[in-house]
Formats: C-alpha cells, structure tokens, sequence
C-alpha cells in the first residue's frame, strides 16, 4: 500500500534535502520519496518545481519553498497562505 504523502525531489538536490529537514521538523508522517529524474511524465510536471509534496487522498500540493509551519497546515487538510 502506498503512502498518503508523497515527496517529489531530485538526485543531488540541496532543496530537497532542505525540504527533508523541514519535514522533519514538522514531524510529518511517513511518506513515499519519488525521484522525478528517471520519469519522463514527472520530469514534465515537477521538473521546476521540485521539492513538492503532494496529498494523494485529495491532490493537493505544497511546492518550495515551504517551512515547518506550512507543512503542519498542509497537513492538516488546510492551505497555507501564499
């Protein structure tokens, strides 16, 4: 079964081992990492855009840069403000 939470990101990504810190410190739970490199379609979508966490009950996503509060919001079903 997969995870809730989905975590797009990149090989050798600073911003994205930022946005694993930060996930961390908003004690997120557990989530899948998928690596946009290798996929054709997702390099199309979140190529730009990475690191992106995504809900996949619902589809919402919370793109970089993102701090521990706006995870916890996002979480909690709400968006953060821009």
């Amino acid at each position: 079964m997969s995870m809730r939470y989905v975590l797009y990101q990149r090989d050798y990504c600073h911003l994205c081992d930022q946005a694993l810190a930060v996930m961390a410190e908003a004690r997120a739970p557990d989530f899948d990492s998928v690596w946009v490199d290798d996929d054709e379609a997702l390099e199309v979508r979140y190529g730009t855009r990475v690191p992106v966490l995504r809900d996949q009950q619902d589809g919402r996503e919370l793109d970089w840069p993102f701090d521990a509060t706006a995870v916890r919001q996002f979480l909690a079903g709400t968006t953060p403000p821009l």
